[in-house]
């Protein structure tokens, strides 16, 4: 006996599947005990990866990004989010490696990463010895990366 199947597709606009949540501001500050770095974000962000490293590159080119003055990398990776938009318009037009005289451990910060969302971003410091965490916080959405001071 022979059974016919027939399937029905329904088709969604890629696009409106794509999109994910956007960089628009990357901002630092110094606070007793540590230093803070602030991804400004257009929506949560899912899923946060850590690694220290020794260096880093640039995820398009493979060219190393320099990171002067920093004895220590963490390397921030967040899956499922972008620097522009489904257009390809830059949401975020700081900046892309800037230095961070202001802070008390947290030399450098660097946009190593913006493709097919997935961003990049390198937290350079200089006390080997420092402690870190990275979370989130709503109201607006941001991802936070604190480097300790000691």
């Amino acid at each position: 006996m022979l059974v016919a199947v027939l399937a029905v597709f329904t088709f969604m606009p890629i696009a409106s599947a794509q999109s994910v949540p956007t960089l628009s501001n990357i901002r630092t500050g110094r606070h007793a005990g540590f230093d803070r770095v602030v991804l400004d974000m257009s929506g949560p962000t899912a899923d946060v990866r850590l690694r220290e490293v020794t260096g880093v590159a640039n995820c398009g080119s493979g060219f190393p990004v320099p990171m002067p003055d920093s004895a220590e990398i963490l390397q921030v990776t967040v899956i499922g989010a972008a620097a522009h938009d489904d257009a390809g318009n830059p949401t975020y037009t700081g900046p892309q490696n800037f230095a961070t005289p202001g802070l008390t451990n947290v030399r450098r910060v660097a946009l190593t990463c913006d493709f097919e969302a997935v961003l990049g971003i390198a937290v350079g410091y200089g006390n080997p010895d420092a402690w870190h965490r990275v979370f989130t916080l709503t109201s607006p959405n941001r991802l936070v990366i604190d480097i300790g001071h000691y």
